[in-house]
């Protein structure tokens, strides 16, 4: 039986874990909502570009050369790029496991092509680099990402795209549903598929469509980027929140636990005191 020294000593600790987890916990809050309003902010922008990118479409329909831009080129799937977005930190309950796991899920559905993998987030790169898996990137720091940091991604993707150096590409990141729940998302990037337009309307252009179309493709291809890290960035402080708050919790009930049991063996020990003073007491008569 531990003593009561050692009990108290683990309770001691339970106690601090408590308070770290309990600060994380508000931590992840404020930033969660940071992140949640810079997400909102961004949705209505990216819903109006696929609008405007529908009605461009629809409008160069008739142009035979829409199909030869090179965005859109549709070749078998022999070269396969792999966009996964983690996080720099743990302590995120399943956050990490999940996107890892579908990744490597995905690999193995794509065989016999082959994978390569840009790595965004220390915790992808650190289980892929380890596994000696193709890595064609690697960034790291991208918690407070900026436009311009998802732009330099899509160009070099949409670089290597168009040299037929690969296929296709895929974005797999965790998306923000709510602070409880976040969904593993698979997207293909590239070759993209143009929104359709189900409400025809009659614009008058003064740019040609198809201009407009081949400079609207790359900011399409750009802005998804940027919308997935957006999307990751709130998902991730939801998850660490949730993860912080269960934890919190479980060191209150393993504190009441442990204070219950200390309990029992300090009365345990009293009584034993007593009767070894009873049974002094009735020995010396």
């Amino acid at each position: 039986m531990p003593s009561l020294i050692d009990i108290r000593r683990r309770i001691r600790s339970v106690r601090n874990t408590q308070q770290i987890t309990r600060a994380m916990k508000m931590v992840s809050a404020a930033k969660l909502r940071r992140a949640q309003d810079r997400v909102i902010a961004s949705r209505p922008y990216g819903a109006a570009l696929r609008g405007l990118l529908a009605d461009v479409a629809a409008a160069a329909a008739s142009d035979e050369r829409v199909a030869a831009q090179p965005l859109l080129a549709r070749r078998p799937e022999r070269h396969v790029q792999l966009i996964l977005i983690t996080s720099d930190k743990g302590l995120a309950g399943a956050f990490n496991s999940n996107l890892i796991k579908a990744a490597q899920r995905f690999a193995e559905e794509h065989k016999p092509a082959a994978t390569d993998f840009v790595l965004i987030g220390r915790k992808g790169r650190d289980f892929f680099r380890k596994r000696g898996v193709p890595i064609t990137g690697e960034h790291l720091g991208m918690a407070k990402v900026q436009y311009d940091d998802a732009a330099a991604i899509g160009q070099k993707l949409m670089e290597r795209f168009r040299n037929e150096e690969i296929d296709a590409v895929y974005l797999l990141y965790n998306e923000f549903k709510s602070v409880m729940a976040q969904k593993t998302t698979l997207a293909q990037v590239l070759p993209m598929e143009l929104p359709k337009q189900t409400d025809p309307v009659d614009f008058i252009f003064e740019t040609p469509p198809l201009e407009m179309l081949a400079s609207l493709l790359p900011r399409y291809v750009e802005s998804e980027l940027y919308r997935a890290l957006l999307e990751s960035a709130a998902a991730e402080h939801a998850a660490r929140m949730t993860a912080m708050d269960a934890a919190t919790s479980n060191a209150s009930d393993m504190i009441d636990r442990l204070t219950l049991y200390m309990n029992r063996v300090r009365q345990a020990s009293i009584t034993k005191e007593i009767i070894e003073v009873v049974s002094g007491a009735a020995a010396a008569e």
